[in-house]
């Protein structure tokens, strides 16, 4: 099969989005078939083709989030290469410019579309209006999403039962809709995969004592992950156990005001900032962790948690229908509602170290289901799927017209 992903974004960008496409896009050629890929070009204004990696960059310009940009919507000199690529069926990645240009494309040459819907943009709308026109901008999100994801895609694919409900439930979308959770390469964080003289190192650089018990959020720093929360409820833990540190990697437009907070808080040699780190030392990180902390209620998935829970770190994480599809509380990680609740299951785990190893096996084994290849296979079938409507369309379509021409020659 060819098949064609198209994002906004893409390696050498570091994001959970990108993490997924590489997986994906590894999981599929090792099954034999071509994956090309479309993306924005991050380096430069030019079009770029990676012959060997089949991956072609557009140029376009910087939106100011993050390294992003926003490149035309049908840029004609990519038209022609992507038409050699005699493509089977194209999967978009985003609802953006370059959606728009998967779905132009997909048009033109007749190719079904797959869909997978990344983000919930309603839980980001406040940070965008302070408050104000939230009900109409609401409303223009919903229109746009239904637009792109129920009008032009031939199969949607969401990660979690919180997002299909949006759709269902509340959106009225009548497209069939796939849950299908993003895969990861879940052995690359697994214990024996890792060289423990890199945690060594790891441990040395961040000045962490032998008797620390690490909490660790992986993420962007902005208002929506809500990082504030574990900063100010770190105070806490500490007032109970000085030894217990918050490792933050990441970076965003609140990392200073978070390093602030956490110089008022008088935090500075509990919290650690490393800002970001490279793919492929993320692993040594989550491995000098006992517990993995997000408060985040805008998550549609959080493969963070994925990675957390292949590392054998128990996860704690912020009641959310996007973690409880992953997380079984009291079985493979601790679910908590409140800042109180979040204070209590922290301490109840760092007095409780039988415990914390009774989760953190059970949250490995959970993790293994997440495998490259159970998603590669779940994708797999939609695309097949959205190949045989596109057949079964084009079939009927054909009769609808010949049916049109002999109605009209009989009048």
């Amino acid at each position: 099969m060819r098949i064609g992903i198209f994002s906004e974004t893409y390696a050498p960008y570091i994001s959970g989005l990108v993490t997924s496409e590489l997986m994906l896009k590894k999981a599929l050629e090792k099954q034999g078939h071509e994956v090309y890929v479309v993306t924005a070009n991050l380096e430069s204004f030019k079009y770029e083709y990676d012959e060997e990696e089949k991956v072609l960059k557009i140029p376009g310009i910087p939106t100011g989030i993050y390294d992003s940009r926003m490149t035309s919507i049908y840029p004609i000199p990519a038209v022609n290469k992507i038409k050699s690529w005699k493509l089977d069926v194209i999967h978009s990645q985003t609802e953006f410019a370059i959606g728009t240009f998967a779905r132009l494309i997909a048009k033109q040459y007749n190719i079904p579309l797959v869909h997978t819907y990344h983000t919930m943009y309603e839980d980001y709308i406040y940070y965008i209006t302070k408050g104000y026109f939230e009900k109409s901008s609401k409303k223009l999100v919903e229109y746009l999403t239904k637009f792109y994801c129920d009008r032009t895609a031939t199969e949607l694919i969401v990660p979690t039962t919180k997002t299909y409900k949006l759709f269902k439930e509340k959106y009225k979308v009548e497209k069939n809709i796939n849950i299908i959770p993003t895969g990861i390469e879940v052995e690359r964080f697994f214990k024996e995969n890792v060289d423990t003289k890199e945690l060594g190192v790891l441990r040395k650089t961040l000045r962490l004592d032998k008797k620390d018990f690490v909490i660790l959020f992986v993420g962007r720093l902005g208002e929506e992950k809500n990082v504030e929360f574990l900063i100010n409820a770190h105070k806490d833990l500490i007032n109970k156990h000085p030894n217990i540190k918050l490792i933050i990697v990441g970076d965003g437009p609140d990392k200073e005001k978070y390093e602030e907070l956490t110089h008022e808080l008088d935090l500075d040699k509990s919290i650690i900032f490393t800002g970001k780190a490279a793919w492929d030392e993320m692993p040594y990180y989550y491995h000098i962790s006992d517990v993995f902390a997000t408060a985040s209620k805008t998550e549609t998935q959080g493969l963070t948690v994925i990675e957390a829970m292949a590392s054998n770190v128990v996860p704690v994480c912020m009641k959310d229908e996007a973690f409880e599809s992953m997380i079984t509380d009291e079985l493979n990680g601790l679910i908590f509602k409140n800042h109180e609740e979040y204070v209590k299951q922290i301490l109840r785990l760092y007095e409780n170290p039988t415990e914390l190893k009774k989760l953190d096996k059970q949250a490995r084994i959970q993790a293994e289901s997440y495998s490259s290849k159970y998603y590669a296979d779940k994708v797999l079938a939609v695309y097949q799927r959205a190949i045989k409507e596109k057949e079964n369309e084009n079939r009927f379509g054909i009769i609808s017209k010949i049916a049109k021409n002999i109605k009209e020659r009989l009048k």
